[in-house]
């Protein structure tokens, strides 16, 4: 199998951006990668190019939008789809006060029909699927009959792919951080809506931490979506890729961590080139060397050089002979 049908790294506010998400593909060929949300609001209003554009390489790559507005989401989609993306998914799963005062988000689940409309509108005006992120419930209505009736309203609109982050959100009283851990996690509920909804393609997202819990859940759902994991340990892409169970695609170009930080220096080259500052792009490589001996001096090493004024791809390169690290 393609790893990338089963397997994607979820969005993250403030972090899969799109020099996080080359770095990802460097690792995985193959899994399909999210953009943080855009607010629809922003790509009407805002720096259309500084918001959607990305590399080639990162396909496939879906395009994550939050709104609650069906012609605003509409006209914010004919914006986006000449930009290619593989996907358009809409935020019902964000649970920060920002986004409740914009009514979208997860407190979105409260209303379907709703849903069901911004899912239609974008429909019509996208060449691509479009697909929903949400949690398994808010606050107090998070029984079982609650999330089903959500996925057949919002499935009855053309939805035919449900990312599910398998924990409730609690929309008072717990930040966006807290709400990604303390609610318990219910893989068994996203279990249920595959069981009930078998016609409908189910992602389960939350809490997946090894190997052995990715194969475990694809044997109850169709894929499976990592988010903290993969951006805090990202060799654990490439290690998936190299334990998949079944036929595959070539083996990742990439042998070693320090080829990877190689390729990153040439593209922070041309990034650099452009006016991005490196910092920009090694925030999301630190965790690279996750594990293994030296990681914290080099990290260390990353952190307070690419931060100063003039700083260039020499900091990448040189930090792989600071130490003696296992490639």
């Amino acid at each position: 199998m393609a790893l990338g049908r089963f397997v994607a790294v979820a969005p993250m506010m403030d972090w899969t951006d799109r020099h996080c998400r080359y770095f990802l593909r460097l690792l995985a060929p193959d899994v399909r990668l999210y953009t943080e949300m855009v607010t629809a609001e922003a790509l009407l209003h805002g720096d259309r190019e500084r918001l959607l554009a990305y590399d080639p390489s990162e396909h496939p790559v879906a395009l994550q939008l939050g709104g609650s507005e069906p012609e605003v989401l509409a006209r914010a989609t004919r914006i986006a789809v000449p930009f290619g993306y593989d996907e358009i998914n809409l935020n019902i799963g964000c649970p920060s006060d920002r986004v409740q005062s914009g009514r979208f988000g997860a407190c979105l689940m409260d209303e379907p029909e709703r849903v069901a409309d911004c899912v239609a509108a974008i429909r019509d005006v996208a060449p691509v699927p479009v697909t929903v992120k949400t949690r398994i419930g808010i606050d107090n209505r998070d029984d079982y009959a609650f999330l089903a009736a959500f996925v057949e309203t919002v499935a009855g609109a053309g939805c035919e792919h449900f990312i599910v982050h398998a924990r409730k959100a609690i929309l008072a009283g717990l930040s966006p951080k807290e709400n990604r851990s303390i609610p318990p996690l219910r893989y068994e509920t996203v279990y249920r809506v595959k069981r009930d909804f078998p016609g409908l393609t189910v992602t389960l997202n939350g809490g997946i931490e090894s190997l052995h819990q990715v194969w475990g859940h694809l044997e109850h759902v169709d894929r499976v979506m990592i988010g903290r994991k993969a951006y805090a340990d990202p060799w654990f892409l490439t290690e998936l890729h190299a334990a998949e169970p079944a036929a595959q695609p070539a083996a990742p170009e990439l042998t070693s961590r320090g080829e990877v930080v190689a390729r990153m220096a040439a593209y922070a080259q041309r990034e650099l080139a452009t006016g991005t500052r490196l910092h920009h792009v090694t925030r999301h490589m630190l965790g690279l060397y996750n594990g293994m001996p030296g990681a914290r001096r080099w990290r260390r090493y990353i952190s307070e050089r690419a931060c100063i004024p003039g700083a260039s791809e020499r900091v990448l390169l040189d930090s792989l002979a600071i130490f003696d690290v296992a490639a």
